[in-house]
């Protein structure tokens, strides 16, 4: 059982003790490397038998006794076994060294169809690596016995074979092997059969049947053997299979039908594969004799395609669409041929029953897509005919129109309709109409069909244009641009296309000049003619019509109203002052309080609107401050009480400002005198100021200035304070001025009204009231009047009366608007009377049908008589009520049809033939039947008829075939209509072709080939395929007739549908040995003139008996193929001959004798001999196939032949990584050569296919060592580092080297493991920290951070601070390290003047055994607090005040002292500054910053105190500051010689240096007189710069928006509500003054004519009396006593 080598284990043994005897471990390595060579060169495989289905842990071997190994190395060396392939098999025990069975071996199982049966295994050792193989051969034992493919085999033999003859048998399969398989074969007894058994190349034992005895069908049919296959085993096992034989009789029986005639009745549109009829025939015959096959015979090629017939069952199904109106019966003849190739025949009937399978069709005849919308109820628009294919109710048709339209279907005759109009039309509500007409037939499911007719509606010119608006407003402003366009108008019209076209014009107005406007006819666009001026035409109207395109054109009219928008283009005009005038004189008391009427200033403007509201203001006067102009009055009044100081004359600027972009203006200059009384011209004032004391002392001076100048600061203070205060009231109380938001027609500027006042004021006049006297009012035409304001006042005061109510000045110039503004109307459009049409009805008499279309009245052309087939019509001479008679009983007779005209043409007419005259036979001229515009219109798609509309004549138009437009059918009628219009009337006709001669009969085949065995009886009938001709009636096939011939005659017979046939019939027995084979032929004639006939060739073929074998051209077939070859290859093509005929010649080829693994590779082709594969080959699987082919014949005789399949190998499999060990885990100390992995490498291909080589991808510290041929070790070929890589992906990529080569990759995932090979690494080599001095203990001061490359436990790191040596700082008390964080803290508070730094040592120790460590210096540096205040050390802090002497002649910077401090602290808390904190005299000492020194700020005088006290403040920079003061006591001397006396003066005895009071007053009265001065005159400064600014914001603001004022509220001032500017009326004063007048006052009285206003508008007190009757001053006389003189009366406005 054992067959290791024993020396090669001894010598690998010798070699690895003397490996470790040697310490050295490159000797190892070079020992190892020896020792695997030499035991790869001497050692042999270790060769193992076992029994298959052995137990579970079977014992195999001892392998450590077979290998000479200790015990104890097999566990150290960790000997494992590796089975190949991917399944383990066995086990090595470690602790017993025994080779076992992992689980029961079935041979059978793991090595198929193999002698042998062996399994390689490696048994693998490590530390070193070692490799030793084994095999295990697996015997076989009788466990399976031989088993036959089938249970029961069939054999088919002929009665007529001869004894001798072989058959071959299905082999059995043993899956053992040896003498345990297949040995011997056995046959139950029995008198015909015996066995031949033969041993083939591959040693598989075959077995024949061999015929010892004759066999007769008529004794025994079938004969039941045993066939029994028995192994060589021990007990012997065998195998039984039952052996069926069927003797085949000779065929001598003919099929015989059921019944002659199969009739059958199926519905159209019958479902494919549905049954029809099942046709049967019988023949007693067995096997193939007995076998009927069915097929068509003398069917027509249409039944064919809609009729399939099994052959084998004889059932008849549906194979097409059956369509009763295509082809209402099927007539077809059935074959019944039986192996033998004798037939019979019989009939079969298809009746096809119609079925509602056919929609109603819609056919257009004539359509009128345009109809104009006035056309009255009624009108024909289309006509069109219905028809359907179906038959009966199925046939029957009715019409409908969807939805609800102003159309309706009205039948006419037969199949057609009519489509009328049955309400009014208008196009402008629906412009087409979209009519879906529905055909439904009367079937048991309805069928319908749509058909969509597109009428237009035209368009009548029956609306006219219509505005968008009946009045358009525009507005343009004025001085525009010519032909400028400001809008447009839009007018539309409902109708459409020329209707539709709107064209716009302006209505002319006699007696009126051209407008100013012009319309664009085409888009209505309104431009302006020329440039526009508002004062003198502010709107006007024009009168527009639109008119459209249609005969008569329609049209409408709107008004256009145009708006002239103002532009400021005119400046005020003054009215007064006159603006001719050099300035006004006005004179003014001197007691004229504030708010005083000096004058008004009036001005008008041209313009309207915002452009003419005015605004007043005073420009520029001589005493600002005195006058104020009220805004919008234009009034202009004292701003305060005069004063005797205010200047005699005044000369004020007044600027008039309209509210225009931009604004115009107007100046008006007023001359003011300021007079004590009105008899002085001038105000004389004399002023002395009294004279100066210039013997006053300096000090009365002060004293006097600044008591003046504080009482005019106070008193203009008080006075700057009231002014407010009023100004805040006034404005609380006053309400502001509001403006008219539109401008009216009538008024053009801003006074509509303008009153004249005449005023005469005489000197020594007692009563010098002023008061308002008649008004005179203007008469302007238009605009402001030119020439001087006293002709003005003349002319209006004689014709006040004859002035309108409001005196508008522009309203004589404004154009009075239009009063044509309604649109005239349209005329009525009536529409024309139409005349009555009548149509008649399909169902109609055509006579009456004529005699209603003659009494229907016409106007445009005369009825005439006509003849239609022969009948007579009369025009109609009856009057109305006898035609209307006729109609209704036209209508009342539906039963009355209409009968077609006929007529008949020969079939095949030339092009052009006349047919008949169709004017002629409807009674109508060639004119009449153009100017009706007749037509055809055929029944189906194609026209083959044409009518001559100049001569009525119908003819030809195309050859007409009738066969091919009628097949069988007799008569052959193609239908037309004519069609009429003028009114639309229909006709219908037709044409009967009339069939000639021009087919002659055709057989379908031009050979008919019969199959008749040579032992059918004389006097059996054939049938015979019919010939067709397509003519009918005598033209048509007449009898059949053969050629001459001493074995067949032919017979002549008519079915019952009167179609002839032939039937032949054999007269004399065949007799194959003397004639195979008959030629003769057969000839159709028909009845025509001259007869035609045709012919066709009958070929008889006699039929033998099956006598001879199959005989195949090769015993063995040999073929190679590739295993890569594709399905369906063919492998080789086999070939058997046959000498019989027929199906005795026809070879069948089959595969017998082979394994369930050849049917599943191979298949052949029955008819060819074709082997294809019928799976991929697989040359690892099977390399040689034997394939058994049989050729059996129609006759059951049958031979053999063997094939021999080699298979070539293709590189078609990949190299196999079959990993046996594997290391994921590796250490990164691993030492050079260290195993990660152990694997093999397979190719199940062979030669170079199978031969491969391993390699790693990509740069990796692994290499791959070759162990045995196929087996490999995965080594390190560098040192390792987990810190650079932690991991490997190793790919082990295993190529063959077959052509295309393949290769497969192994991924294997090496994690490395830590070692300790890293120290700790600081981030810092010193670490610098910082803490507050006085900081509590436990206070955090930073963080150590230390990193370790390596991981887990190694890379753990904890710190630690390094103890000083013996004797040095006790440093480490300071501070502390948390060991696992690194956080260093404080232990303790610390004093920055005692320790100011320190440093200590940290150490980082990681976690590895034994640990790594590193080290640090941790510098922490103390920050300093200001906690220590300075120190003086000059002068001594102990010392109450240290003495110096500065003499008196001591200049600017003389050195007085130093005083000198220090502070503990450092930096910023140690800088310290001095500052003079408090001293007898400021001004006269400073001290240093820095340098504390103390210095005379100025040059010591007399005046300056003897004894000086100085505190100087030494301040540190810390946070808070701490201090500290010297105090300094300065003694100034004139000489150092009584500087003790002035040293020793004791400062508590209260004693003081006497002050100079005298001198100090004149110095205080001069700063006091400075300070109010400046105060006073800065106050003066600032209220006239805030007057200044309120003047500039108030004239920089935008005047008012209109819309801010209410229309109506303007009223302050006297401005009267109707204005619309500054002033309602315009006031007129005329004044006289005479010298020695006793009283000047001046009192404002009512005008003579009342105003529409009331009192507070005139600008009158609530006291005043209006004043109805005055005259004018200037006519009275002067009153007694008073002075003669002259007076002057002066008018002024």
């Amino acid at each position: 059982m054992l067959g290791a080598a024993e020396d090669g284990g001894w010598l690998f043994w010798r070699v690895m003790a003397c490996g470790r005897q040697s310490r050295d471990s490159q000797r190892q390595v070079i020992l190892f490397i020896l020792c695997v060579c030499v035991c790869q060169s001497r050692a042999e495989t270790l060769r193992y038998s076992l029994l298959e289905e052995m137990g579970r842990d079977s014992f195999v071997a001892d392998i450590a006794k077979d290998l000479g190994v200790p015990l104890s190395q097999l566990a150290a060396r960790k000997a494992r076994v590796v089975s190949e392939g991917n399944e383990q098999l066995f086990l090595l025990n470690q602790n017993t060294g025994v080779l076992t069975a992992k689980e029961s071996l079935d041979r059978e199982e793991i090595c198929p169809q193999s002698d042998t049966c062996t399994l390689v295994y490696k048994i693998f050792f490590e530390n070193p690596l070692q490799l030793i193989r084994g095999e295990v051969e697996i015997r076989d034992v009788n466990d399976n016995s031989p088993v036959f493919p089938e249970k029961e085999m069939v054999l088919k033999i002929p009665e007529t074979a001869s004894p001798g003859s072989r058959f071959p048998l299905e082999s059995a399969q043993d899956k053992d092997v040896g003498i345990n398989g297949l040995q011997n074969y056995s046959l139950g007894p029995n008198p015909h059969f015996s066995l031949a058994i033969g041993t083939g190349k591959d040693g598989v034992k075959c077995v024949e049947l061999v015929l010892q005895r004759q066999l007769d069908r008529e004794e025994q049919g079938e004969l039941n053997l045993l066939l029994t296959a028995i192994d060589g085993g021990s007990p012997p096992r065998s195998g039984t299979t039952q052996v069926r034989i069927v003797v085949v009789d000779a065929n001598d029986n003919v099929p015989v039908f059921e019944r002659e005639v199969y009739e059958v009745s199926l519905a159209e549109n019958s479902p494919l594969e549905q049954l029809v009829v099942r046709v049967a025939a019988a023949d007693p015959d067995e096997g193939s004799y007995g076998e009927v096959h069915y097929a068509f015979t003398q069917t027509s090629e249409r039944s064919r395609q809609l009729f399939q017939l099994n052959p084998a069952t004889g059932e008849i199904r549906v194979a097409g669409n059956l369509d009763f109106e295509e082809m209402k019966t099927h007539k077809m003849v059935v074959k019944a041929t039986d192996g033998g190739e004798l037939s019979a025949h019989c009939k079969v009937q298809v009746e096809v029953l119609d079925v509602n399978d056919n929609a109603p069709e819609i056919a257009l005849t004539s359509l009128t897509a345009s109809i104009p919308e006035d056309a009255p109820p009624r009108t024909v628009v289309a006509l069109f005919s219905v028809r359907d294919q179906d038959s009966g109710d199925n046939g029957r048709t009715e019409c409908s129109i969807d939805g609800d339209l102003p159309f309706s279907v009205t039948p006419t005759f037969d199949n057609y309709y009519e489509l009328r109009t049955n309400a009014a039309l208008d196009r402008e509500r629906t412009a087409e109409y979209n009519i879906t007409i529905t055909a439904t037939d009367w079937g048991k499911t309805r069928l319908s069909s749509r058909e969509s007719i597109f009428v237009q509606i035209s368009d009548v010119n029956d609306n006219p244009p219509e505005f968008t608006q009946e009045v358009y407003t525009m507005s343009v402003t004025e001085n525009n641009s010519p032909m400028l366009r400001i809008g447009s108008m839009k007018a539309t019209d409902a109708d459409a296309g020329k209707n539709a076209r709107v064209n716009y014009a302006l209505v002319r107005q006699e007696g009126k000049e051209q407008p100013e406007v012009s319309v664009n006819p085409e888009n209505g666009d309104v431009y302006i003619l020329r440039p526009l001026d508002y004062e003198k035409m502010r709107a006007f109207e024009v009168t527009v019509r639109a008119a459209d395109g249609g005969s008569p054109p329609l049209s409408a009219q709107a008004v256009l109203r145009v708006v002239v928008r103002d532009e400021n283009d005119n400046a005020p005009v003054l009215l007064h002052p006159a603006p001719d005038s050099s300035a006004a004189g006005e004179l003014v008391p001197r007691w004229a309080p504030s708010g005083y009427l000096v004058a008004k200033v009036v001005a008008v403007d041209a313009d309207a609107g915002q452009n003419a509201w005015l605004s007043y203001e005073l420009a520029k006067a001589t005493e600002p401050g005195l006058f104020r102009v009220g805004l919008h009055s234009g009034e202009v009044r004292t701003a305060r009480a005069v004063t005797e100081r205010d200047a005699a004359r005044q000369r004020l600027i007044v600027l008039v400002r309209d509210r225009g972009q931009p604004p115009r203006s107007a100046t008006a200059t007023l001359a003011v005198a300021l007079v004590d009384g009105f008899s002085e011209a001038h105000l004389r004032v004399s002023e002395e100021a009294p004279a100066a004391d210039p013997d006053e002392p300096l000090t009365l001076y002060l004293i006097a200035s600044l008591t003046c100048v504080s009482a005019l600061f106070l008193a203009t203070a008080v006075a700057a304070v009231v002014v407010k205060v009023r100004r805040a009231r006034r404005s609380e109380t006053e309400t502001l001025p509001t403006f008219p938001t539109t401008a009216t027609e009538s008024n053009a500027g801003s006074l509509p009204r303008s009153y004249v006042y005449d005023v005469c004021f005489a000197a020594g006049t007692v009563n010098s009231e002023f008061r308002f006297l008649r008004p005179l009012f203007p008469c302007f035409p238009a605009g402001l009047p030119p020439g001087p304001g006293e002709q003005r006042s003349s002319v209006c005061s004689q014709d006040v009366a004859n002035l309108g109510g409001e005196g508008d000045w522009n309203a004589q110039g404004s154009a009075p608007l239009s009063e044509d503004m309604g649109p005239r109307a349209a005329d009525a459009v009536c529409p024309a009377n139409r005349e009555l049409e009548l149509n008649v009805s399909s169902h109609q008499n055509p006579w009456l049908a004529h005699q209603a279309v003659s009494a229907a009245p016409s106007s445009s052309q005369e009825r005439r008589s006509g003849r239609w087939k022969g009948m007579k019509l009369m025009k109609s001479e009856e009057p109305l009520p006898g035609r209307a008679v006729a109609l209704i009983l036209l209508l009342c007779v539906p039963g009355m049809r209409a009968e077609p005209a006929r007529y008949s043409v020969p079939e095949e007419a030339e092009k052009g033939s006349f047919v008949a005259n169709i004017a002629k036979d409807l009674g109508l001229t060639s004119e009449e039947l153009l100017a009706r515009q007749a037509r055809l219109v055929p029944e189906g798609e194609k026209q083959y008829l044409q009518l001559n509309q100049h001569t009525g004549d119908l003819v030809v138009r195309e050859q007409m075939d009738r066969e091919e437009l009628c097949g069988q059918s007799e008569p052959c009628l193609v239908r037309f209509e004519v069609l009429l219009e003028s009114p639309l009337q229909s006709f219908r006709a037709e044409v009967r072709l009339t069939d000639i001669n021009d087919h002659a009969p055709v057989f379908l085949n031009k050979e008919i080939v019969l199959k008749i065995p040579e032992l059918t009886m004389p006097g059996t009938r054939f049938l015979l395929e019919s010939a067709h001709d397509p003519d009918v009636g005598n033209n048509s096939l007449q009898h059949y007739s053969i050629s001459s011939n001493e074995y067949f005659i032919v017979y002549t017979r008519r079915r019952s549908d009167g179609r002839r046939y032939a039937e032949l019939v054999l007269d004399r027995a065949l007799d194959r040995e003397q004639q195979a084979e008959l030629a003769f032929s057969i000839t159709a004639v028909d009845g025509g003139t001259p007869p035609r006939s045709g012919t066709a060739l009958i070929r008889v073929v006699v039929l033998d008996i099956n006598d001879n074998i199959p005989v195949f051209t090769q015993s063995l077939y040999k073929v190679s193929i590739m295993e890569n070859s594709s399905q369906d290859a063919i492998v080789v093509v086999v070939s058997a001959s046959d000498l019989d005929s027929g199906t005795n010649g026809e070879i069948v080829y089959s595969i017998v004798q082979n394994t369930e693994e050849n049917f599943e590779t191979f298949k052949i082709n029955p008819e060819t001999g074709q082997i294809r594969l019928k799976k991929p080959l697989d040359y690892e699987e099977t390399k040689l196939y034997e394939v058994d082919v049989q050729a059996t014949d129609g006759g059951g005789l049958s031979t053999h032949c063997k094939v021999e399949v080699q298979v070539k190998d293709v590189n078609d499999n990949a190299p196999e990584v079959i990993i046996t060990s594997f290391t994921s885990t590796l250490s990164e100390a691993a030492p050079l050569n260290t195993v990660v992995a152990l694997f093999n490498v397979r190719d199940r291909d062979s030669g170079d296919n199978g031969r491969t080589t391993c390699e790693l991808t990509g740069e990796q510290p692994f290499r791959i060592t070759l162990l045995t041929a196929d087996a490999y070790a995965l080594v390190t070929s560098e040192t390792l580092d987990r810190e650079q890589v932690e991991e490997y992906n190793v790919t082990v990529r295993a190529r063959d080297e077959g052509s295309p080569a393949l290769s497969v990759s192994k991924t294997l995932f090496v994690r490395l493991l830590d070692v300790n090979d890293n120290a700790p690494t600081f981030t810092q080599s010193i670490y610098t920290m910082g803490m507050s001095e006085n900081e509590p203990a436990g206070r955090s001061l930073g963080r150590l951070s230390a990193t370790d490359l390596d991981e887990g436990e190694n890379a753990r790191v904890r710190y630690a601070l390094v103890l000083p040596p013996t004797g040095t700082l006790a440093a480490a008390s300071f501070v502390s390290v948390d060991a696992e964080s690194g956080t260093v803290r404080s232990l303790r508070p610390l004093d920055y003047e005692k320790v100011r730094a320190f440093e200590v040592t940290v150490r980082a120790a990681d976690g590895g055994s034994p640990p790594l460590s590193a080290q640090a210096v941790l510098r922490v540096v103390v920050r300093d607090e200001n906690d220590n205040a300075p120190v003086l050390l000059h002068p001594a802090p102990d010392s109450s005040a240290a003495g110096e002497l500065v003499p008196r002649w001591a200049p600017s910077g003389y050195l007085v002292a130093k005083v000198v401090a220090v502070d503990a602290d450092a930096g910023q808390n140690a800088w310290l500054s001095y500052e003079l904190a408090k001293a007898t005299e400021p001004g006269l000492f400073r001290v240093g910053l820095h340098s504390g020194e103390v210095r005379t700020a100025r040059a010591v005088t007399e005046r300056d105190a003897a004894r000086q006290r100085l505190i100087v403040l030494v301040r540190d920079r810390g946070q808070p500051p701490r201090s500290a003061t010297a105090t300094l006591a300065v003694a100034l001397v004139d000489d150092f010689s009584d500087a003790f006396h002035q040293l020793g003066h004791d400062p508590a005895s209260g004693e003081q240096p006497q002050v100079a009071e005298e001198e100090m007053l004149t110095t205080y009265l001069i700063a006091s007189l400075c300070c109010i001065s400046s105060l006073f005159l800065l106050s003066v400064l600032v209220l006239t710069a805030n007057t200044l600014c309120k003047a500039r914001v108030r004239a920089e603001l935008s005047p008012p928006s209109p819309s801010c004022y209410a229309d109506g509220d303007f009223a302050s001032d006297g401005v009267g509500v109707g204005g619309t500017g500054t002033l309602s009326p315009a006031y007129r004063y005329e004044m006289c003054l005479t010298s020695g007048s006793g009283s000047s006052e001046i009192r404002f009285l009512k005008p003579v004519l009342p105003s529409p206003h009331s009192n507070a508008e005139a600008g009158l007190d609530k006291d005043e009396e209006p004043l109805y009757h005055s005259q004018t001053a200037c006519d009275r006389e002067a009153q007694p006593g008073s002075a003669a003189t002259p007076f002057s009366c002066q008018t002024g406005q």
